[in-house]
C-alpha cells in the first residue's frame, strides 16, 4: 500500500480507503464488517470512511465494533454530516447547532475521542458559510476534530470556504469528497484545479462507478442476482450507467486492460490516482477478497498513452 498526504497537509492516508455506505450496518452484519475491516488493515489501509446518515448511524456503530482491537493512532477515521437524521428541524444542515451535535453523536457511535476528518456531506444554502467554518474550527480547537472537508461542493464554494477561513483565521478545508471515475469526470474542469491551487486533497467515491467498471455487467443481460445493480434498494444511482452502449464499451475496455495484464478494478482505481489532487479512492467491499483485489490499484503507474487509449475506448473513439 502506498500513502499520500491529504492535500498539502501532513496527514498520510492510504491510497485506497474503505467505505461503508451500502455495507456497514446494512447489507453486512457486524461480524462480516469486522472481518473485512481487519483484512483491509492488514493490507495497509489506514483510512476508513463513514457518515452519520449511513443507515441512520448504524454504519458508524458497526465500524466502531470492527476497529475496537486496533490502536487508535494507527487509524484515520472520516465521517460526515448534513443530511437529516430525523424529522426535527435542526437535525440537519450545517448550522453550528447541527455540526456540534453531529460530531458529538458520531464520537459516541464510533466510540472514539476524536474524528480525524469531519466532512460536510453537501452544501447547505440555508446557512452562512462563516457560521459553518467557525463551528468546525471551534471543534478543531477543542480537539474533537483534526481536519475538515467538503463533499460534492462546487469549485466556487470550495474557494469561498478557503477564503472565509483565511479571513476568520480559522482552519481551512483539507479535503473534498466527490464522485470520480472513468465514466464520471465532472470534477476535472474546475474542482481539481481549485483543489491543486489551495492544497486540498480529494478523497473520491464511486471510483468503480458502483461496480460498472469492474466489467461484471453485460449488454443485453439482466444483472446477476446478488449484485448492486439487481438490488432496487442500492441501484438508485446506477440507472444511467447501465445502457447497452456503456456496457459494451466497458467490455471493450476490459478486454484491453486484461490484455495488458491488469484487472479492471486495479486499472480503474489507478486511473483515478493518476491525478495529483486525488489523495485516496474509497472502495466498498462485501468480502475480504474484494479488498485484496482493489488494493492492487495502489502504486500502479502507467504511460499516459495507455490512459489515453483506455479513455478513447470508453468514448467510442479508440483507434
Amino acid at each position: 500500500m502506498n500513502y499520500r498526504k491529504l492535500g498539502r497537509y501532513g496527514l498520510k492516508v492510504s491510497e485506497v480507503a474503505l467505505g461503508g455506505w451500502l455495507t456497514h450496518g446494512r447489507s453486512l452484519d457486524d461480524g462480516a464488517t469486522t472481518q473485512i475491516v481487519n483484512r483491509a488493515f492488514d493490507l495497509g489501509i489506514n483510512f476508513f470512511d463513514t457518515a452519520d446518515v449511513y443507515n441512520q448511524g448504524e454504519a458508524e456503530k458497526s465500524l466502531a465494533i470492527a476497529i475496537k482491537s486496533f490502536r487508535r493512532d494507527d487509524l484515520v477515521i472520516a465521517t460526515k454530516c448534513f443530511f437529516p437524521m430525523s424529522d426535527r428541524p435542526n437535525d440537519r444542515g450545517l448550522s453550528r447547532k447541527h455540526i456540534v451535535e453531529s460530531v458529538n453523536h458520531s464520537l459516541e457511535r464510533l466510540q472514539v475521542d476524536y474524528i480525524d476528518l469531519m466532512q460536510f456531506h453537501r452544501l447547505d444554502l440555508d446557512t452562512p458559510i462563516d457560521e459553518t467554518v467557525r463551528a468546525i474550527d471551534d471543534l478543531i480547537r477543542q480537539g474533537k476534530v483534526l481536519y475538515w472537508g467538503t463533499s460534492e461542493w462546487p469549485a466556487h464554494k470550495i474557494t469561498e470556504a478557503v477564503l472565509t477561513a483565511k479571513e476568520l483565521n480559522a482552519n481551512p478545508p483539507a479535503s473534498n469528497q466527490p464522485a470520480y471515475n472513468m465514466l464520471h469526470r465532472g470534477i476535472e474542469a474546475a474542482v481539481l484545479p481549485v483543489s491543486e491551487q489551495y492544497g486540498i486533497g480529494n478523497v473520491v467515491f464511486s471510483p468503480l462507478a458502483q461496480g460498472v467498471l469492474t466489467g461484471k455487467y453485460f449488454p443485453g443481460q439482466m444483472p446477476a442476482s446478488g449484485t448492486r445493480a439487481a438490488d432496487e434498494k442500492s441501484n438508485m444511482f446506477m440507472k444511467n450507467l447501465m445502457s447497452d452502449e456503456t456496457l459494451s464499451r466497458v467490455q471493450s475496455l476490459k478486454a484491453y486492460v486484461e490484455g495488458l495484464g491488469y484487472t479492471m478494478p486495479q486499472f480503474t482505481l489507478a486511473w483515478c490516482l493518476r491525478q495529483p489532487a486525488v489523495s485516496s479512492v474509497i472502495i466498498g467491499a462485501t468480502s475480504p477478497e474484494q479488498v485484496e483485489e482493489n488494493v492492487k490499484g495502489s502504486g500502479l503507474q502507467l504511460d499516459p498513452e495507455i490512459w489515453s487509449q483506455a479513455e478513447g475506448i470508453l468514448l467510442g473513439k479508440a483507434e
